[in-house]
């Protein structure tokens, strides 16, 4: 037998069954709200944008999460110093602490150099927010407090100095300034012009969108890292560090926008075929309106999706061109320039700390490789 609830309803709780009925389970939510709700079921997307948070997050405060003055120079080569919560006794203690390097009177039996063990009488505390080396907080406040550092003012290297003593994650927290700065304002400029042209050219059609695409093809044709050095070789050594590093960024906005195109312009072709598209050209809207009202919402999901996908391969262009020399030069940094000291295997062996650089270049490309696997699918209607 079905038994049914013939229980009398209050009016806000009957009102409340028709928006369901009307609206589904979750209500009128509008589009971001379910794609937000989507990205949130997937643990991979998440974690990828959280790590993107967190990267820009690093990148704008930049010095104060960095524990030493990153210009700063020191004996050479330093191995990285391990945090410890143990005194010299063994004991534990609830501050850490790190200990510097000592030299005893005894030498090793193979290399005959004296032999180097941690100094235990002078160890060097640390702790959050502490006072460091002073810099200008958005080059304007200036301030000496950092995120974590030594207590104690003496020189702290969580990932060893290189070879001028300089301290490796200050100065990999400092240019992921820079990596970053170059990979988004490309990925701005390539998704402007990209989404502009793919969008016009599968409008209009025609003989127009052939020539268009014709020029395109042009542009993808070319070899990429032989034209990207053969560019940037044209600047003089003396240039400003500005308008090396504008030059760059423009050359590898020159070279990416094409690919997006062709993405968008496929997407174009299909959308302006559709009935409300041709509806609004029968009542007479203009192209222009129909372009950026009708067209551009619609492909807006995939220019997002392609954003968060492209902006790891310009870090890895960078990162690359850097090793090389061409991307970025002194007095600034970036991921790629500091890879330069990694030239000589010889250096790699002996001091392996030098490549973690390349451990925020890997964490950088999987965030936003994370991020765009789970907008892709947060996205996709089907």
């Amino acid at each position: 037998m079905l038994a049914f609830d013939s229980s009398p309803r209050l009016p806000h709780e009957q009102m409340s069954l028709e928006q369901t009925a009307k609206n589904g389970p979750h209500g009128n939510e509008s589009y971001m709200a379910l794609v937000w709700r989507r990205l949130r079921r997937s643990w991979t997307g998440m974690i990828g944008l959280i790590l993107v948070g967190l990267l820009l997050i690093m990148a704008i405060f930049a010095e104060f999460f960095a524990p030493m003055d990153p210009k700063a120079t020191d004996v050479g080569f330093a191995p990285p110093q391990i945090m410890s919560f143990h005194d010299k006794d063994g004991n534990i203690v609830f501050q850490p602490r790190v200990y510097g390097q000592t030299e005893s009177a005894e030498l090793d039996p193979v290399t005959f150099q004296p032999v180097v063990g941690p100094d235990y009488d002078n160890p060097n505390r640390l702790g959050f927010f502490v006072a460091g080396a002073e810099y200008r907080l958005f080059g304007l406040i200036p301030t000496n407090r950092h995120f974590f550092g030594s207590t104690t003012g003496q020189p702290v290297h969580f990932l060893g100095t290189d070879k001028f003593g300089r301290d490796v994650l200050s100065r990999a927290i400092i240019g992921s300034r820079i990596s970053l700065t170059i990979a988004l304002t490309v990925v701005f400029i390539v998704t402007v012009i990209g989404t502009t042209v793919g969008m016009v050219s599968g409008y209009f059609g025609g003989s127009f969108d052939t020539w268009v695409q014709r020029f395109v093809e042009i542009v993808l044709a070319f070899p990429q890292l032989p034209l990207y050095l053969a560019l940037t070789s044209l600047i003089p050594v003396t240039a400003p560090t500005n308008v090396f590093l504008g030059f760059v960024i423009v050359v590898m906005s020159a070279l990416g926008w094409a690919q997006m195109s062709r993405e968008v312009r496929g997407k174009t072709l299909a959308l302006a075929r559709i009935d409300y598209v041709r509806a609004a050209m029968a009542v007479g809207a203009t192209d222009r309106r129909i372009i950026f009202q009708h067209i551009f919402p619609n492909v807006m999901s995939h220019v997002i999706v392609a954003v968060t996908l492209h902006i790891p391969s310009v870090v890895l262009l960078e990162s690359f061109l850097g090793f090389l020399g061409f991307a970025v030069k002194p007095p600034l940094i970036s991921w790629g320039l500091m890879l330069q000291d990694t030239a000589n295997y010889s250096v790699i062996g002996t001091y392996p700390w030098i490549l973690a650089p390349v451990g925020f270049v890997l964490i950088t490309v999987f965030a936003f490789n994370a991020l765009g696997d789970g907008l892709r699918d947060a996205v996709d209607p089907y």
